[in-house]
């Protein structure tokens, strides 16, 4: 008898369904497992005849074999045990293989036959929905994969408990879905003395998703500023928490099974490596700036991560995706993260302090932030110094507005965006507008094209550089509440890509 259950491959964010088939046959005794399976699934056998074992439900003295279909595609992980048991307990008529075999299955199983959690819950049970089949997960997993909420996800403890399931003795009430987890707490902005400039920029760079670049000695709160933008970004709509939560389904990082409304704010070490940053490694799993994906990659000490990984996010920003090619797979997952950078105007920090000058200026600056390369900073929109604060000025009364007044700016102008950009399949914010589409939300007034055009000859601006402006002007009309972009609006945005350290 053959005996068929499914199952789910990942392949990026995308779960493929398996199908997983079991046949019993006469022969000499066997448990064979076929399909192109790694080791974690080849070594699935011994996990299944062990719970069984503990179940004392005893195998038959025949040759059973387990195919994975598609054979050609690689078939990764531990959370292959529970089909092939469940299709296995079908083949041997324990199971009525009619339920068996509209369920999407994926579960570690212990020795004892208690189910382990596994990571991809969340996509699977999308794929599941897609095929409109029912999931079944581990109890742990449960909370996660019902957020999908378009198929019954069914979540046993132990494989005792999902075999009593689907006889019938004791069935399972659909999983619920987890806790809305909501960080609170966030850093105030009012706790940053001046810096108004630098603020500014904050609020610009949230409100659009415009790229960040600070430049400035060490202890000017470069850090202390990146610290406070969660503070004002808005909170994730449900499809971008749906996005982001499968991604981060994949890395192991969601919380009990809770979705994060928070936007992620990712800051990795400069010595992380390429694969750390991009993704790859065993599995291709996702880098860091799939992580941020959706919210803000924060790189300090900007100058000192390896110049091949810098040079490495140049095509995500632009593209909004990065696949990572290997031998035998090309995985894609989305990266449309807002990137904010910080760095030292040079290698000792002190280069535009009078009272520490650096005795190799200008060389030692020139040297250290030509570690970014052109074609890079051509990339980021908004550039802006960090100047030294007095240790008198410390005490003085706090300044500018605090995070709450800054974030509620913010949320309106993402309002205005998401209603200019509507029903548009790629754009959600003016860093996503371009082509035809820039030019009939972005376009100035007379005097602000005026403006552009002669500070595009005076510094030989690239077409990327002019675009990127446009964008930057829109977000700060936007924050202005105005409907057109005029000249003031073009101005500001001209002076936040020209300064004297980053002005390449």
């Amino acid at each position: 008898m053959v005996a068929r259950t499914y199952t789910v491959a990942f392949e990026g964010v995308e779960a493929r369904i398996v199908e997983v088939q079991c046949a019993v046959a006469p022969g000499m005794p066997a448990f064979q497992v076929v399909g192109l399976p790694d080791k974690a699934v080849s070594e699935a056998r011994d996990r299944v005849r062990s719970a069984l074992t503990a179940m004392a439900v005893a195998l038959p003295s025949k040759r059973i074999t387990v195919n994975l279909s598609p054979a050609d595609l690689p078939k990764e992980g531990s959370h292959f045990d529970l089909p092939i048991a469940l299709a296995l307990l079908a083949a041997i008529e324990i199971l009525p293989a009619e339920e068996v075999e509209s369920t999407v299955a994926l579960g570690e199983l212990s020795l004892d036959g208690r189910l382990v959690p596994v990571l991809g819950a969340l996509p699977a049970a999308m794929a599941a929905a897609g095929e409109e089949k029912t999931l079944v997960c581990p109890k742990a997993s449960g909370p996660e994969a019902a957020w999908v909420g378009a198929t019954p996800v069914f979540a046993p403890a132990s494989l005792g408990e999902a075999i009593r399931h689907f006889t019938g003795q004791s069935p399972l009430t659909p999983a619920q879905p987890g806790e809305v987890t909501r960080e609170g707490g966030h850093r105030d902005l009012r706790d940053v003395k001046g810096q108004e400039r630098a603020k500014r920029a904050l609020e610009i760079a949230a409100a659009g998703r415009h790229h960040l670049l600070m430049v400035g000695t060490p202890g000017s709160g470069k850090s202390m500023l990146a610290a406070r933008l969660p503070g004002i970004l808005p909170p994730l709509g449900p499809a971008e928490a749906l996005e982001t939560s499968m991604i981060h389904s994949l890395a192991g990082l969601l919380d009990e099974g809770g979705i994060s409304r928070t936007r992620p704010f990712r800051e990795p070490h400069h010595t992380a490596s390429m694969a750390a940053i991009v993704g790859g490694g065993r599995g291709a799993k996702p880098g860091e700036i799939s992580l941020a994906h959706n919210g803000v990659l924060f790189l300090d000490e900007f100058p000192e991560f390896p110049r091949q990984v810098l040079e490495t996010l140049r095509q995500p920003i632009e593209t909004g995706e990065v696949v990572v090619a290997r031998a035998n797979a090309h995985i894609r997952y989305p990266c449309r993260f807002l990137l904010v950078a910080a760095a030292n105007p040079c290698k000792c920090g002190y280069l535009t302090d009078p009272a520490r000058a650096c005795g190799k200026a200008p060389i030692c600056g020139e040297d250290y932030l030509g570690r970014i390369s052109g074609p890079l900073m051509d990339r980021i929109d908004l550039r802006v110094e960090v100047p030294p604060v007095a240790y008198t000025d410390l005490d003085l009364p706090e300044t500018g507005d605090g995070s709450q007044t800054v974030a509620a700016r913010v949320e309106a102008a993402r309002e205005r965006q998401s209603a200019r950009f509507d029903g548009h399949k790629t754009a959600r914010v003016n860093a996503d507008a371009e082509g035809q589409l820039l030019e009939e939300v972005a376009s100035p007034d007379p005097e602000g094209r005026d403006l552009l055009a002669r500070v595009a000859e005076r510094f030989g601006l690239s077409a990327r550089g002019y675009h990127r402006i446009l964008r930057v002007a829109r977000t700060i009309a936007d924050l202005d509440g105005s409907e057109g972009v005029r000249k003031p609006h073009v101005a500001e945005a001209v002076s936040f890509r020209l300064t004297a350290l980053a002005g390449r």
